[in-house]
């Protein structure tokens, strides 16, 4: 998949990038997997926002995605590769055996034509099949993985994500996740096999403000810009550095600060933590 740039025909556009549509073969064609999710814009239920720098965005229909692949021993067929405005990858229209159409996750490689299947064990170790995590082979790349048996996939479902099956233990199974975290999970839970595609979309260049308003972003005022009353860095004549740690606007550092508990009930299946540096 390819990075297209633009002409230079505005100041905005000398720098912007995107990701070429190319791999698109198909417009969303099943009603039943389209549905409209209530936009907050960042405020609760009472209208007030909690969770700033946040609004509505461009319209756009939510896709009924499969995560928890149980359609077992039923094999599908790739009938289209489509578009996600909800994320970051592309997502594959599946038609299964017995009639049914579901939306999956588009793994690197999966093209138009493609067979998919999933199945507690014996199947193939090809991109797009879902194994329980016990059956899947050491050292395979793993994506879409839960955490609860049934529950679906929670883990490494993002644009160019992959994990990897490290090992065995009981009945747990180690995995490297892309932080570099290595993880216990469950050996009876799901997983898919294979890398999620839309690798480069990491490196697109959003360009102007006006394309992240349409992604539901607003704009941030930087807390040096602000009066004393606003911001613990605000104030003071002429531009100043703040003259202390970085902070938000309640005061709580931003840089550094460990927000995780020291009790969380899932320390015990974290094997290492992952290294300085690696997101």
């Amino acid at each position: 998949m390819a990075i297209k740039t633009y002409k230079p025909t505005t100041p905005a556009r000398r720098f912007m990038s995107n990701i070429s549509n190319e791999d698109i073969t198909a417009k969303p064609s099943v009603k039943g997997l389209l549905t409209k999710l209530k936009r907050h814009a960042g405020r609760n239920n009472t209208g007030r926002i909690t969770s700033r720098h946040k609004q509505a965005g461009a319209k756009k229909q939510y896709r009924i995605i499969d995560f928890k692949r149980n359609k077992l021993d039923i094999p599908g067929k790739v009938a289209a590769i489509e578009y996600d405005p909800y994320r970051n990858c592309r997502i594959a229209l599946v038609n299964y055996a017995d009639g049914e159409k579901r939306y999956i996750i588009q793994p690197s490689g999966m093209k138009v034509g493609d067979t998919v299947q999933s199945a507690v064990s014996g199947i193939d170790i090809i991109a797009g099949n879902a194994m329980q995590l016990i059956n899947i082979p050491v050292g395979t790349i793993v994506h879409n993985i839960e955490l609860k048996p049934g529950k679906g996939g929670q883990m490494v479902r993002s644009a160019g994500g992959s994990a990897q099956v490290m090992g065995r233990e009981d009945k747990y199974v180690t995995l490297r996740l892309p932080s570099s975290e290595m993880r216990k999970v469950l050996g009876v839970c799901m997983a898919t096999i294979g890398s999620v595609g839309n690798e480069q979309f990491s490196n697109i260049v959003i360009g102007k403000a006006g394309r992240s308003r349409h992604l539901g972003i607003r704009p941030q005022t930087r807390g040096s810009a602000m009066n004393p009353v606003d911001h613990p860095h605000g104030g003071g004549e002429g531009k100043s550095n703040g003259s202390r740690h970085p902070v938000s606007p309640w005061g709580q550092k931003a840089k550094g600060l460990k927000t995780r508990k020291k009790n969380k009930h899932s320390n015990k299946y974290i094997v290492s933590r992952r290294k300085k540096g690696v997101r």
